[in-house]
């Protein structure tokens, strides 16, 4: 019998998956993104664990990374999932976000090709959120079994 980790990204996280078994499913119910720092480390634990992702509602900003390190064979989408990009920002210490150009087309470079054009089509990673859901997000990655 499977186990899932259920994942409320950014709370908690690494502690869940650390106890997940290897034959565990990684669940993303809702995230609305954070410090990217968590993030990379979360998703390279889910990848070196060999454990499937189950995007299962909205996964947003640095959530999205996950396309980026996980191998897209081991990541699929409910009817629920959702992605949101933009372009990375960053704070300065009275708290107002600046723009991390050079940031945001690494971040672009990474992802896969398929999301890549699905963005590019779109204008860009710019400060406005961008949704990926729906028939989109299901030619690209998936559903889930």
């Amino acid at each position: 019998m499977r186990r899932a980790a259920f994942v409320k990204v950014g709370m908690l996280a690494s502690a869940l998956l650390a106890t997940a078994p290897a034959s565990a499913e990684v669940r993303i119910l809702q995230s609305p993104g954070g410090a990217v720092g968590p993030f990379l480390d979360l998703f390279e634990q889910v990848r070196d664990s060999g454990e499937r992702v189950v995007i299962d509602g909205p996964c947003l900003s640095a959530c999205t990374l996950v396309l980026s390190i996980v191998p897209g064979e081991r990541i699929c989408v409910t009817r629920r999932a959702v992605l949101g990009f933009h372009a990375a920002r960053s704070v300065d210490r009275r708290g107002r976000f600046y723009a991390e150009p050079a940031a945001s087309e690494v971040v672009l470079r990474a992802y896969p090709r398929l999301v890549r054009d699905w963005i590019s089509r779109r204008g860009g990673l710019t400060s406005r959120l961008l949704l990926l859901r729906g028939r989109e997000l299901a030619a690209i990655y998936p559903r889930c079994r």
